[in-house]
């Protein structure tokens, strides 16, 4: 009886052997840090200084990444109201001291206007020279005219711009508090239960409603003035679209975990693209 012998090569056997080793392996995610039983969430933002509109992208979404006010990312490219992109447009985003209004960093509508009003003066010098002398007998009425107009303007922003209710967007729990560090919280989040109400804090429209946002889950972001923003994230079902008008207090969206591990609010306060507390804002509790 012939008894056969099957022997491995030493070398290929040990490789099998570690490679099904690896194979077999536990690939757990990055250890994430958590509070109490809430995970800390970060959220995507826009670093680069050229942004290609992709499907879903609106102007104050994309604003909203970026940390910039919408009103700035028009300027600096040169888009009006009702501020239509589209997907494949580049959207050139201005540095962060960029301000479309003129204080601070010089406009792109600042510097058109600067150089057409040097070419004015460059072309009339004579004719205006002509004039000094009535100028300066019509100058303290002038003044005075001016001054009454900007009073009355100043007046109007003011009531404007001034939002008198700010509401809760929904009951529960703060989990997570504003910071202001680098890579800290833009806003608070609520915990509650799935489906739970999520209503808008204060009158406005509905300028985002979608999932394209990183870490946002569900959003809502809506307009509420020319310089206040608010957003829901994380939610279940969102009830309303972009372009709706909704009044303070009314449902918007039901609270679920989109874009986290656990059911919560994240709710965000922007004034003109930069973060705010809203515990500065909402009713105290």
């Amino acid at each position: 009886m012939v008894t056969l012998s099957l022997r491995w090569p030493r070398a290929p056997f040990i490789l099998l052997i570690l490679l099904l080793s690896a194979c077999s392996a536990n690939h757990t995610p990055a250890p994430v840090k958590t509070v109490g039983k809430y995970q800390k969430q970060t959220y995507g933002q826009l670093s680069q200084s050229v942004y290609q509109v992709k499907k879903g992208d609106t102007l104050f979404a994309i604003a909203w990444r970026a940390g910039r006010d919408y009103k700035d990312i028009a300027a600096y490219n040169r888009i009006k109201p009702p501020y239509t992109i589209f997907v494949g447009q580049k959207l050139k985003i201005p540095p962060a001291k960029y301000n479309a209004s003129g204080t601070g960093s010089t406009s792109v509508k600042n510097q058109v206007e600067s150089k057409k009003q040097a070419k004015q003066v460059k072309n009339t010098a004579d004719h205006k020279n002509s004039k000094i002398q009535q100028k300066k007998l019509e100058q303290p009425k002038r003044k005075e005219y001016a001054e009454k107009n900007n009073n009355k303007n100043a007046t109007t922003d003011v009531a404007a711009n001034k939002i008198t209710q700010w509401r809760w967007p929904t009951d529960g729990k703060i989990v997570a508090r504003f910071s202001t560090a680098e890579l800290g919280n833009k806003g608070i989040d609520i915990a509650g239960k799935r489906n739970q109400p999520v209503k808008a804090s204060a009158d406005g429209k509905v300028v985002y409603a979608g999932s394209a946002l990183r870490g946002y889950g569900k959003l809502i972001i809506i307009k509420h003035n020319d310089d206040y923003l608010s957003a829901y994230a994380h939610n279940d079902k969102l009830l309303v679209k972009e372009q709706q008008t909704v009044k303070v207090g009314q449902l918007i969206a039901e609270m679920g975990s989109t874009g986290t591990t656990d059911v919560r609010l994240h709710f965000e306060i922007r004034y003109r693209g930069k973060s705010v507390d809203p515990l500065r804002f909402l009713p105290k509790k």
